[in-house]
Parts: structure tokens; C-alpha cells; sequence
């Protein structure tokens, strides 16, 4: 994780997104990558953000922050809100923190310091993902994974292609699920059938990945990048 959390924040009212803003900015560890008034800006933006942690409301007009949270993919959340009822369900999300509003500077921070502590722990300890195959439960090491690609016998199924170039059948897991539990700063997708490790990534044009994978023929694996995943890719790579 980066020296600073990179935050997004989603508040419908205007005065209390602004005020929430103006007290992370005065947080040395934060960056406020951008703000929302609107949760259907944030969606449409979604796949070309590049965060660590999102700071929401959860009462909004059309989609509420729980509703929001759950298309996060996984991302570290912090809940704010004038109302106690919603506190079971923010934390059945795995929220990292639920605050009260008005939001005091104090107890901010010490939410975003529960946030640090949870995504720092997180990316020094998580090497692997365990997922159903084929032959049983297998542990897949992020570091030995190039690709993933869609069964062509069965689209609930995917293969999961390592470095090597040996596969592992996984069973009944969708994109959106691996998208989830394998770390978004080292896997994205390319296409609607498959998703790719960066570290296999050899060079690439406007549509097309070639890999450090071999194929079956002994030459390098090309992959399509097809222009509904072009932008999130090109905006992983960024340096």
C-alpha cells in the first residue's frame, strides 16, 4: 500500500460532503482522490478509480451506501450516517468503521487509522487465495498466477493459467468473485472472458496483450484488450 491512504468519499449532501472532505485533507496519511455527491457518479466512475478505502454515506436517493459498498469489489469501506439502525448491516459488509454524524475530527482519524492498520496487515500477509477445483480446494499464490480465462466448456468454470504454463480448472467462480479476492494492483481484466496478472504482461498495444506466457505452439500468448476494460487497464499500470 502506498505511504498515503487514497480515499474517495460519497455523501449526497453538499455541506456535509465538503465538511468531511475538509477534515480529511487536514489528516497527513490521507488523500482524497475524489468526492461524490452523487453515488451514480461514483458507479460510472468505478472502473477507472484508484483507491484504498471509500468514505460513505448511507442514506442517498437511489442507491444507498450499503448498495454502493456491495459494487466496491471488496474495497475497504467506512460508513457515515445520522442514523444507529443502519450499524448491523454496515458491519455484516465487513466495514472497517461506522461513524456518527456530525463527524468529529477525532473520531475520524481514528478510523482511518483502523483503516491502515486493517489494509497494511492485509497486503504484508496475503500471498494466496483459496478456491474449489476440479480435484478438491487448492491454494493459489498470487506470484504463480499469469491468467485467467472463461471455460470454453462451461462459463460458470474458469482456468487458471500459472507462470509456468500449467492450468488449474476452478470451479463455479465468477470474474466479479476473483476480481474481489485477488489483489486489484496485480490482476485486472482484459476482456469479458479473461482477466490477467500484470507481472505477465510483456508488452501490449492498443488491443492486443502479448504475455510471458508460452502457448501450446512455444510462442508467446496473446490476448485481446477489448475497449470495455482498455481504460482500468491502462489505469493499472500507471506508474
Amino acid at each position: 500500500m502506498n505511504t498515503k491512504l487514497r480515499c474517495i468519499l460519497l455523501d449526497d449532501e453538499l455541506p456535509g460532503l465538503t465538511y468531511l472532505k475538509m477534515l480529511c485533507e487536514q489528516l497527513p496519511e490521507v488523500e482524497v482522490v475524489k468526492a461524490y455527491n452523487n453515488p451514480e457518479s461514483l458507479i460510472k466512475d468505478l472502473p477507472t478509480l484508484d483507491f484504498d478505502l471509500c468514505i460513505l454515506d448511507i442514506e442517498m436517493p437511489g442507491y444507498n451506501g450499503l448498495q454502493v459498498a456491495n459494487l466496491l469489489r471488496g474495497k475497504a469501506v467506512i460508513f457515515t450516517t445520522a442514523y444507529k439502525e443502519h450499524a448491523a448491516e454496515a458491519f455484516d459488509l465487513d466495514a472497517i468503521d461506522y461513524v456518527q454524524k456530525p463527524v468529529k475530527m477525532e473520531r475520524l482519524h481514528q478510523a482511518i487509522a483502523k483503516a491502515m492498520v486493517r489494509l497494511n496487515s492485509k497486503e504484508q500477509k496475503k500471498t494466496f487465495v483459496q478456491l474449489n477445483t476440479d480435484q478438491g480446494k487448492a491454494l493459489i499464490f498470487f506470484n504463480q498466477l499469469g491468467y485467467v480465462k472463461a471455460s470454453p466448456t462451461d462459463s460458470r468454470d474458469k482456468v487458471a493459467v500459472l507462470i509456468d504454463g500449467s492450468s488449474i480448472l476452478l470451479k463455479n467462480v465468477t470474474f466479479s468473485k476473483l476480481e474481489e479476492v485477488l489483489p486489484p494492483a496485480e490482476f485486472v481484466r482484459i476482456n469479458k472472458s479473461e482477466m490477467i496478472a500484470l507481472q505477465a504482461v510483456k508488452v501490449f498495444s492498443f488491443d492486443e496483450i502479448t504475455t510471458s506466457i508460452l502457448s501450446e505452439n512455444g510462442k508467446p500468448l496473446r490476448l485481446n484488450l477489448s475497449e470495455s476494460f482498455r481504460a482500468e487497464f491502462l489505469n493499472r499500470i500507471k506508474i
